[in-house]
Parts: C-alpha cells; structure tokens; sequence
C-alpha cells in the first residue's frame, strides 16, 4: 500500500515557511524536453504559480526530468477577496472563463439584496470553492501542472497516454542553509551533467532566467524567486532590489567565483572594499573558522555531484528541524526509531554538521 505523501506540519503558518524540492521524470526516462518543450514547462508552472499562490523558488529543466524548489505559503486569513479571485484565475484561465466567474459572482451579490448574510455568503463561498481548494497546495500545484503540460506536449506531438515516470516526489526543505543549498543544487543540474560549464550558459533554469532573461527578457520572477530562497529564513520576501546582493553571495554558494579553491573571499568586486567581510556573518553557510564561503570545500564539492538525498531524503535541514518534522509524523515509523535526524553519507557528507535528512540511505549515496 502507497504511503500518503509526507507534508509539513506547519503548512499553517506565516511565519515558517514551507517548502518542497519537487522532482518528476518522463516516462522512460526519454529526452523529451528540447528549446519549445522547456519554455512550454517553465510558462506552465508560471502560470500555475499566479493562479495557485504557490512560487517556484529555484528550478532547472533537464532532458528527461525537471527539479522545482516550490514553497507553499498558507491562504490569507479570510479567504481571497472577489477582485483577488478573479485576478488568481486570470493566470491560468481565458478572458471568456474569468468574466464567466465574475459575472456568476456579481449575480450572486446582486439576488443576496434582501437576503439573510448567511445565504449571500453561501452562494459567493460556492463560486470562491470552485478554485480555491486547488490553491495554496502542493499536490494540487504539481497535479495541475503535469496534467496541463501533458496535455499540450501529447497535442503537440500526437500521442496519448502518460508522460511521466510515477508520481512525483517531494522532499520537505528547511529555510535558510538548507534551502539555499537546494537551490543552488538545482541550478548546478547542467553543470554536473557536462551541458555547461557555468550555470549562468544555462537558459532553463532559475539561475539562467535572472542573469540572462527569459522569454520577456527580464528575468524578474527568477531574480524573486532567488532573493526568496536565499534569504527567507531572515523574513525577506520577493524582493527584486535584493538580487544584487544575492547574485553575488549565490555564485559563490555554487563555488564559482571563488574557482573551487579554499581561502578568504575575494570582496574586491561588486563595488566593496578589499578587506571587508561580505560573508552573511555564519548565515550563510556556518563558516566560522576562516571566513571561506564555502568551508573547507566540502559543500562546494558536494554540489557538483548527484546527492540522493536531496531527492529521497524526506526532510532535509538542520538536526532540530528533521527531529520536529519526525515527531509532527511519528506514525509514519516503527516504535524502534527514537528520532528523525541522520547524518548525510557519501556524496551529501559534505554537508555533514549543517544538514541532516529524516532517511538513512545506504545505497548510491
């Protein structure tokens, strides 16, 4: 019997974000993606993102498989307004269907004159509930998603059937370290599999899309979307005039500006002076012995190899953090297991001390 998917227990909250390192492959594992099947994925998930309220954070899209690292921010309290539902559903749906709905809920408020307030907001509650059950969720998101893209590439190139491998997986990432480790992860795909030598020379990924645009040219919901990994965990939102800071910090994370070699940062570029600490102080990745970004390399060396446990590990994130999703999901283990947090082998010890995951994996680590 299938395991229902493992959500965050704090999928509530405003001030805990909760995000997935989402990955899915085609069937077979066939190199389907080629230049019009990425930018038809990567206008998909946008969409999705405008009408659902969830954000893509960090992506890539390979060959045969795609990584999201999607965050899933609660519904506001008090639901969406008429004007915010319809704008929502503009996203995703035609000018026609949008002024259907709107037309359905100016009727409503319209026969509600007279009414009692509790059959007035039943009838405009009906209409919000039509749509808004599919927002704010992660399986709805990813549902929705590989069914429409789908659809389109089955159209597109006259096939029928499933495109996909199996249900997609999901693995619950921590803010902070853990998130801009994820991100960074994603973005290095092509690097790891020889396509390019520089993330920034791949156009199908975050990283891609906010240094060099995308089909608009601008790449502003990339740039957003790295602001927000990166510095999430300090209570910074989507915040574009932030990409400065983190474009720099960001490279440095994926060991490129400092060449994969140990040593003090060189803070000469981006306008500081020589000799100033640019390090996010222990943020950014604990560096706490000689100012390197990267500590002893460890992590600069795991980020250009195939981490399992970025996609297998369940819960990814600071010891304490894995410890709570545990308890939060206790049911889900034998009685034998008295706590969530493992230690990262093989490929992922170079996280070791910064990340733990909630699976103690074995095999092709």
């Amino acid at each position: 019997m299938r395991k229902s998917r493992w959500l965050a227990g704090w999928k509530g909250s405003v001030t805990k974000p909760v995000i997935y390192h989402c990955i899915s492959r085609v069937v077979d594992r066939r190199f389907v993606f080629e230049e019009r099947e990425c930018e038809a994925f990567r206008m998909f998930f946008r969409m999705y993102e405008n009408f659902s309220g969830c954000r893509v954070l960090s992506y890539c899209v390979m060959s045969n498989h795609f990584h999201l690292l999607l965050e899933v921010p609660p519904m506001a309290d008090g639901g969406l307004s008429d004007e915010e539902l319809l704008q929502r559903l503009g996203g995703l749906y035609s000018e026609v269907v949008v002024a259907g709905v709107a037309a359905e809920l100016a009727e409503a408020r319209k026969l509600s004159i007279g009414e009692i307030d509790g059959a007035a907001n039943a009838r405009v509650a009906a209409i919000h509930a039509r749509f808004t059950y599919r927002m704010h969720d992660l399986s709805e998101f990813m549902k929705g998603l590989l069914i429409r893209f789908t659809r389109w590439f089955n159209r597109m190139h006259s096939r029928s059937g499933t495109l996909w491998e199996e249900r997609f997986k999901s693995v619950i990432v921590e803010s902070g370290v853990a998130a801009r480790t994820m991100a960074a992860y994603i973005d290095l795909n092509p690097v790891r599999a020889g396509m390019v030598k520089d993330p920034a020379d791949y156009r199908w990924s975050s990283y891609g899309e906010a240094v060099g645009g995308g089909k608009k040219g601008n790449g502003k919901k990339a740039r957003e979307g790295l602001v927000r990994a990166y510095f999430c965990d300090q209570g910074v939102g989507f915040e574009t005039e932030k990409w400065q800071d983190v474009s720099r910090l960001y490279r440095r994370l994926m060991g490129l500006a400092l060449g994969r070699k140990p040593g003090r940062a060189d803070i000469a570029e981006a306008g500081n002076c020589a000799g100033e600490n640019t390090l996010n102080t222990a943020e950014m990745l604990e560096s706490k012995d000689n100012g390197t970004v990267l500590k002893d390399l460890g992590l600069a060396k795991m980020l250009h190899c195939r981490v399992r446990y970025f996609t297998d590990g369940a819960v990814i994130g600071s010891k304490e953090f894995v410890n709570e999703a545990f308890a939060r999901a206790r049911e889900r283990f034998s009685a034998k297991r008295k706590d969530g947090a493992r230690a990262m082998r093989g490929s992922g010890s170079g996280a070791k001390g910064l990340l733990w995951s909630a699976r103690d994996l074995r095999v092709r680590v």
